[in-house]
């Protein structure tokens, strides 16, 4: 099974933008993958274009070998917006594996250790009695997490007033949902290890199942310093690409939730080590998908391979965006993504609907400090 082809399919939705990439085969057969990196899809288009010679001819079922030749062929280690483009070329050659031998890709993972994987939502409103409400609603309809944000005051984010806004916030959401729910609070990077401390500390009565990524990732080893001083479950990764960033998180055990994202850390391929890693220390995993359908499949199947999995992030409900481009998506039932019975990733990919979604350049949100100075989003 040879590959005759790497396409990607950068498009556009009302509300975000996503990267699909296309692998197909001298057997008939193709593959489907995505990349992450929202707002940047067209840097990372054009690593899968110049990704693409190193592949065509070559056997698509030497997917280890494959992702050796795109990472280091080009002598300087590879790193987000390449490890991007490999994350969605290295998923689509699972899903080729999966469909050539007629399995689903968790069985290549070595079969299922769960019979389905529990999801949070995304329930943050307007306004704190919106969110609240979003929260009881989820709930009611059967998941069993929330997750929601570390809000600015409008387009401006203060760290101290954002601690200080926090933590009736999430008083108000844990007495709406109950004790039992497991509460995710993302604080998105914008704190400093300081504001965090403070903020760990004040939410420890209301039980956190995780804070996630209080910290920028560029010094992994300020979690040192972190994890020190707080007891409040810490979830990180999400910007990481490839094992070795994840390494002083995972050694040191400084974190309790690995938030890998699939389509920036390296595929499915690099996932899996990363958790192996991380099951000898005790941390669970807890991927990162905020993007497409795609991204939503790759990390179903880890998760149902993975015996040290604590929670999957859900941004979208499968089926309730990108219908045409994906007319068969995986399985969801209150709160919980289901076992796929389809060989590969079991989703279906209609490359002559993206026609239907014009790929709009466009930039992520923006906010700035009270003295105008900017902070990120």
């Amino acid at each position: 099974m040879r590959i005759t082809s790497v396409e990607p399919f950068p498009v556009s939705t009302d509300h975000s933008s996503y990267l699909f990439v296309r692998v197909q085969t001298d057997a008939g057969r193709a593959g489907i993958g995505e990349a992450g990196l929202t707002s940047q899809e067209l840097v990372v288009a054009e690593a899968v274009n110049y990704l693409a010679p190193l592949l065509i001819g070559q056997d698509a079922t030497r997917i280890g070998h494959l992702w050796q030749v795109m990472f280091r062929s080009a002598f300087f280690p590879a790193d987000r917006v390449m490890c991007a483009a490999i994350s969605a070329i290295d998923i689509a050659l699972w899903d080729l594996r999966g469909q050539a031998l007629g399995v689903p890709v968790y069985d290549l993972l070595g079969g299922r250790v769960r019979d389905r994987v529990v999801c949070y939502p995304h329930v943050q409103g307007r306004t704190m009695e919106e969110t609240v409400a979003n929260a009881r609603r989820h709930v009611d309809e059967g998941w069993k997490f929330v997750r929601f944000d570390l809000e600015p005051r409008g387009e401006v984010l203060e760290p101290p007033l954002a601690v200080q806004d926090a933590i009736p916030y999430f008083a108000a959401i844990r007495e709406a949902v109950g004790p039992e729910i497991g509460m995710c609070l993302d604080i998105h990077t914008r704190l400093d290890t300081a504001d965090t401390i403070a903020l760990c500390r004040a939410l420890e009565p209301y039980r956190p199942y995780f804070l996630e990524d209080p910290l920028r990732s560029e010094n992994p080893g300020s979690f040192r310093t972190l994890a020190r001083h707080v007891s409040t479950p810490l979830a990180a990764g999400e910007q990481f690409a490839t094992k070795w960033a994840f390494r002083e998180l995972i050694e040191e055990e400084l974190i309790r939730y690995a938030r890998v994202d699939l389509c920036v850390v390296g595929g499915i391929t690099e996932a899996r080590k990363i958790a192996g890693w991380c099951e000898t220390h005790y941390i669970q995993m807890a991927p990162h998908s905020p993007v497409g359908p795609v991204s939503t499949a790759a990390c179903l199947h880890l998760d149902l391979a993975t015996p040290n999995f604590g929670v999957q992030e859900l941004a979208h409900v499968p089926g309730t965006m990108l219908a045409d481009l994906f007319p068969v998506q995986v399985s969801f039932e209150a709160g919980h993504l289901l076992p796929p019975t389809r060989p590969g990733l079991g989703v279906v990919f209609d490359a002559a609907a993206a026609a239907a979604h014009p790929y709009q350049p466009g930039h992520l949100p923006r906010l700035r400090r009270a003295d105008g100075s900017f902070t990120n989003w």
